[in-house]
């Protein structure tokens, strides 16, 4: 509108000007059309840009709410992930503490036995002494003999039993001084009945504890050796489960994480249906959770 105003004034002022005139004010009019196309395009440029901060500030806003609700989901989830790992790790010293109760029980019915055993033997002696003191029906059956100060030999079955009884007995002082927190003087005690006993039915035990006063120790790398002398030279132990799973964990404790992956499998492989096998799964999937430390 405004611009044919502009036209109809020149063309009024055409007839009663000079033809100087007529092109100046024809320049003037150009010069205000250029001037009004360039204050529109500022406009328009102006609200193109007021438009885009508006915009960018409500996608900033957006995102800062989004990486918000992201920190708080990743926090939430640290703390789930820390509450199961203690979880896993309370239930795992629970059932631990229920089996090493139970191997006491089992020490306890050993010993019992290995009394029994003892009193019986008492008996059985006791009744040869009586034997021997029956009184004497003549002067000549008084007189001394000659061997009468020899030792009455003790019979195989005694001596058998006797030796049983200090085996027995130096297993229960290792394990004793085990339970007592002495791992040391422990460790040593059953070395030494390995040592004398190589091959009876707890020198495996003996073994395995060995192992066990080097990781209360945090030795691991010993205690990695001291499995792996269980797993070689006792390979039909009935502690090789609880071997395989206490190796795995000694090298995850000084964060070989593979090695200890792969003793874990190993484990589930070979004692699928085992107390043990199931703690294995728990410790692969608690360590997939956590990052790898390094070596």
């Amino acid at each position: 509108m405004k611009r044919c105003w502009l036209l109809f004034i020149a063309l009024s002022l055409a007839a009663c000007v000079s033809d100087t005139d007529f092109a100046r004010l024809r320049n003037d009019v150009y010069e205000l059309q250029k001037k009004t196309n360039e204050d529109r395009k500022e406009i328009d440029a102006l609200k193109e840009r007021v438009t885009g901060v508006v915009k960018e500030d409500s996608f900033t806003a957006v995102r800062e709410s989004q990486a918000d609700i992201v920190s708080k989901v990743n926090e939430t989830s640290r703390g789930l992930q820390e509450l199961r790992g203690r979880f896993d790790e309370n239930r795992y010293f629970m059932e631990k503490s229920l089996k090493d109760g139970s191997a006491e029980k089992d020490l306890l019915k050993t010993q019992i036995a290995g009394l029994e055993t003892q009193v019986r033997a008492l008996k059985d002696r006791l009744a040869v002494l009586d034997k021997q003191g029956k009184p004497m029906e003549s002067a000549e059956e008084m007189q001394v003999p000659a061997d009468a100060t020899k030792t009455e030999p003790v019979p195989q079955e005694a001596r058998t039993e006797s030796a049983a009884d200090a085996r027995k007995k130096a297993y229960d002082s290792a394990y004793q001084l085990f339970q007592g927190k002495k791992y040391k003087e422990a460790r040593e005690k059953f070395e030494a009945y390995i040592k004398e006993y190589p091959k009876t039915d707890l020198s495996d035990n003996a073994q395995f504890w060995i192992a066990e006063t080097y990781y209360a120790e945090r030795d691991f790398e010993s205690a990695i050796l001291a499995y792996e002398t269980l797993l070689k030279k006792y390979p039909d132990s009935d502690k090789i489960s609880n071997g395989l799973l206490k190796q795995g964990s000694a090298f995850a404790e000084i964060g070989d994480v593979k090695t200890c992956k792969i003793i874990l499998n190993k484990l589930i492989e070979k004692y699928p249906d085992s107390r043990e096998a199931d703690l294995a799964k728990k410790k692969i999937a608690e360590l997939d959770k956590k990052p790898t430390k390094k070596k």
